[in-house]
């Protein structure tokens, strides 16, 4: 990794975050990562009525089953906050991965609902278990060219890896747990995010156990 500049060069104005310096910048992507990995889920600071919930399912291949699950999430007034659909190793089912947040009494009664649909096979809550998660982002950023060496270098630190480059912006993609695309994408957004997408988050249980 290329050493970090120690010369204290600063950008024109400060960002949102109060950051004025690259080493400032990266700094705090770093603290919030490592804040959000020791974050228990029973700490106190993360009430009950907020908390993210990660659930897999095994659903029929079949026209309509979105529609029908989404549903029983509406009526109970959850949001869904990510939905990954893919096709399982047997071409009659496919996987869903959901992110959710909200409490988990009511969440208990959306999954025994969904569980009752004649097209869901099974659906679990895998909030508190060591899974394999990862995630993919693509992040476009405005880069005039003087501050292009600091955002590419920036970007390097941040394991990101460089897609595309104008006069104006440059394109990262990263992949990894939530907290690393979170942490990269507050420490870019001081440059200005033109735009973002997310694929959402992935899981799978780790040894010999089949999530789905």
């Amino acid at each position: 990794m290329s050493s970090l500049p120690n010369n204290g060069s600063t950008r024109s104005g400060k960002s949102a975050h109060g950051a004025s310096t690259f080493e400032d910048r990266l700094e705090q992507g770093r603290l919030l990562e490592r804040a959000q990995r020791r974050q228990r889920p029973d700490d106190e600071t993360v009430s009950d009525q907020v908390k993210g919930h990660t659930i897999s399912l095994l659903v029929s291949n079949k026209p309509g089953v979105l529609i029908r699950i989404a549903l029983v999430f509406a009526r109970r007034g959850f949001n869904i906050d990510s939905l990954v659909v893919s096709p399982s190793s047997d071409e009659r089912f496919s996987v869903m991965n959901i992110d959710v947040s909200g409490d988990k009494t009511t969440l208990d009664q959306i999954i025994k609902q969904v569980n009752k649909l004649v097209d869901v096979v099974h659906a679990t809550d895998y909030t508190d278990e060591d899974l394999i998660q990862r995630e993919l982002a693509l992040i476009k950023v405005k880069c005039r060219p003087e501050e292009r060496p600091e955002v590419l270098q920036l970007a390097h630190a941040l394991e990101c890896v460089t897609l595309d480059l104008s006069e104006t912006t440059v394109t990262f993609q990263i992949t990894g747990p939530t907290e690393r695309l979170d942490n990269a994408q507050m420490v870019l957004s001081s440059y200005g995010v033109v735009e973002m997408i997310r694929t959402g988050k992935l899981i799978m249980a780790r040894g010999n156990k089949v999530t789905s």
